[in-house]
């Protein structure tokens, strides 16, 4: 490893003393300070003013942006954790196949067996494609179909999480137990109730563990993809860059940072509640 990271600086050709260059220590110094709350730049605001300035930034833009953004991530979440849980059930190689947990009896004909294992091929295609483009990408291709609004960033967190989830909720009816699976397909049991009776109550923990750690990940992406343009929290980030009022977008940036925190918070208590269920 140290080898490695050697080798990666001396071709990389990386140079510290360009760091610190008076040109740059000079920009470091301009911009450091105007990332101070206005009122501070113009004098010596005390509290209240600071208070006002960024309670007025809240009211304006602040609250409809945060609201935005963690409603997009909530719809995304929703949506791919549905996606997931449909699609696992055609690409776990244990319950997609023309008799799922046959303890014995009678083999399939190789027409219905091939069938089945092209149906978990694709369906694997399918979920490691959505999974492999990057929420970025996805965004900027439905942008472009559907203009600048909330549903490109709901669509491509949506996309990537299903393709996430569903490899997560595939391997877990892969791993599972199927003893059970196995007792209630010799009694009789069809698809469908082998699902509702056997796999769900045993994946289902595990599943909602998996699915609010991805929840996690939509707040803080549905922050940074507000960047292309569409509502949420970056775009006001990158709307301050572009008017050069670096204090009003380090204030958004804390307020992206203060929803992540929370998420985590959040997605935190209800993991450790179901581990305890």
């Amino acid at each position: 490893m140290a080898a490695i990271v050697i080798l990666s600086w001396w071709a990389g050709d990386f140079n510290l003393g360009s760091w610190l260059t008076p040109r740059r220590v000079a920009n470091l110094q301009r911009f450091l300070g105007e990332l101070r709350p206005w009122p501070i730049q113009q004098g010596d605001a005390g509290p209240v003013e600071v208070l006002d300035w960024a309670g007025s930034l809240w009211s304006s833009q602040g609250a409809d942006a945060l609201v935005t953004t963690l409603a997009i991530s909530i719809v995304a979440i929703v949506i791919a954790g549905a996606l997931g849980a449909f699609f696992s059930i055609f690409s776990a190689r244990n319950l997609a196949t023309a008799e799922p947990f046959l303890p014995g009896g009678r083999r399939p004909g190789k027409t219905v067996t091939y069938g089945w294992r092209s149906i978990v091929l694709v369906t694997r295609a399918g979920l490691v494609f959505v999974r492999a483009v990057p929420e970025y990408i996805w965004a900027f291709l439905f942008l472009a179909l559907f203009g600048a609004n909330a549903w490109p960033m709901v669509l491509a967190l949506a996309l990537h999480n299903t393709g996430i989830l569903g490899k997560l909720s595939a391997e877990l009816i892969e791993n599972q137990d199927i003893r059970n699976s196995m007792a209630l397909r010799g009694a009789g049991a069809s698809r469908f109730q082998i699902i509702w009776a056997s796999i769900f109550p045993q994946t289902l923990p595990r599943f909602l563990l998996y699915f609010f750690y991805r929840w996690e990940t939509c707040v803080r992406e549905a922050t940074v993809l507000g960047m292309l343009g569409m509502a949420s929290l970056g775009l006001l980030i990158v709307d301050g860059r572009a008017r050069n009022h670096y204090d009003e977008m380090f204030y958004f940036i804390l307020l992206g940072a203060l929803l992540v925190l929370v998420g985590d918070f959040l997605s935190a208590m209800m993991r450790r509640f179901v581990r305890k269920a």
